[in-house]
């Protein structure tokens, strides 16, 4: 394995999961299981699988270069490689994979997320050995896609090329990447077959993501890439936050999957969510006889159904006639909303934001 290489993404904000979830701490160092992992400890684990953990590399933002540390304290300082500014993960995709091309010219990639729940997890390492095995042998940019269980609107699709019965495991051609759909198009492709949810989960040799950036995103490649001299020495970091300060804001989908005709998607079979939202982690929690998910020692629930509530251990709780409610409590901020309104959460937030501003400092 010691040319396999991961990479793991942690620099957003998750500002979907407040309470919890805060710019000082967002959800991929919080335990949203309850289960005395954090997700990206969790993801860690799941990624030693396949790679050795001193070549496991994570990049996040400048500021959470502390708490990588604490809850992976089996990184060095050099496996955690700070952006100064998010700037989607082109960027930080280009950064690493340049920097890992620089120590090893065989590298093969694994690029995830920091921040997704994976169960099934042997599942999950097959299905990566899989996608190693194709970008090894050919030049090919493969992700992984899951099949969808419901016409969802919060992801993205792969729709690929059918031949014969779909099987997991399966290696199929990409045709297109679809942005998020309407309901309407969700539902059409939920009933066609041959579309998956985008993972975000990618695999390719160093040399494969290095050249479609040449080919597609020239200026960025530049940036990251063109002068390898730098990375692994004192000038690193002055040169990267420099790259960041220059180059394009913009996600790796946009800047090269969407552009490529050498892709590849392997169809996958183990339980995943990205957990971008609390209904989504909703489906993965366990539930009382009336649908309630919850965490917390001393919370009372009666006469409510389909409720997620998380509050502290040391929080006693009454909840009482509500139904598909999300009551989340965190650093004294709650909230309790209505499930059918979680994707306004954001809206919501924004006079939050203006006249609590205490709470919200970043």
């Amino acid at each position: 394995m010691e040319n396999n290489y991961c990479i793991i993404m942690a620099g957003g904000v998750g500002s979907r999961f407040w309470p919890m979830s805060t710019p000082q701490c967002p959800k991929q160092f919080l335990d949203v299981l309850g289960i005395g992992k954090t997700l990206i400890q969790m993801t860690f684990e799941r990624l030693l699988n396949v790679a050795p953990k001193e070549n496991i590399y994570v990049v996040t933002n400048a500021k959470y270069f502390d708490l990588v540390k604490q809850q992976l304290p089996q990184l060095t300082d050099e496996q955690i490689l700070t952006e100064p500014l998010r700037k989607n993960t082109a960027p930080c995709i280009a950064y690493a994979s340049a920097k890992i091309y620089s120590k090893n010219k065989k590298a093969t990639l694994v690029v995830a997320p920091s921040d997704h729940l994976i169960l099934k997890e042997d599942n999950f390492t097959q299905t990566l050995k899989i996608a190693m095995d194709v970008a090894n042998n050919e030049d090919r940019l493969v992700t992984l896609g899951i099949k969808p269980t419901r016409p969802d609107t919060g992801y993205g699709y792969i729709e690929f090329s059918e031949e014969g019965e779909i099987l997991p495991g399966q290696v199929n051609a990409v045709k297109h990447f679809r942005e998020k759909p309407s309901r309407e198009m969700a539902e059409l492709f939920l009933k066609s077959g041959n579309y998956y949810w985008n993972s975000g989960i990618f695999i390719w040799r160093a040399t494969s993501i290095l050249g479609a950036l040449e080919k597609f995103k020239p200026d960025l490649h530049q940036l990251f890439a063109g002068d390898l001299s730098f990375y692994n020495t004192s000038e690193e970091q002055a040169k990267i936050n420099q790259c960041f300060e220059d180059c394009e804001d913009i996600s790796i989908d946009f800047a090269v999957m969407e552009n490529a005709k050498n892709t590849d998607v392997v169809l996958a079979n183990f339980d995943w969510s990205d957990l971008g939202t609390w209904g989504s982690l909703f489906t993965h929690l366990d539930k009382d006889y009336n649908g309630n998910a919850v965490i917390g020692e001393n919370v009372h629930i009666i006469n409510s159904t389909n409720c997620i509530v998380n509050l502290p251990n040391n929080k006693l709780a009454l909840i009482e006639g509500l139904n598909d409610y999300i009551i989340v409590e965190s650093d004294n901020m709650l909230m309790i909303l209505n499930k059918n309104d979680e994707q306004n959460l954001k809206k919501y937030m924004l006079p939050m934001e203006e006249k609590s501003s205490s709470f919200f400092k970043d």
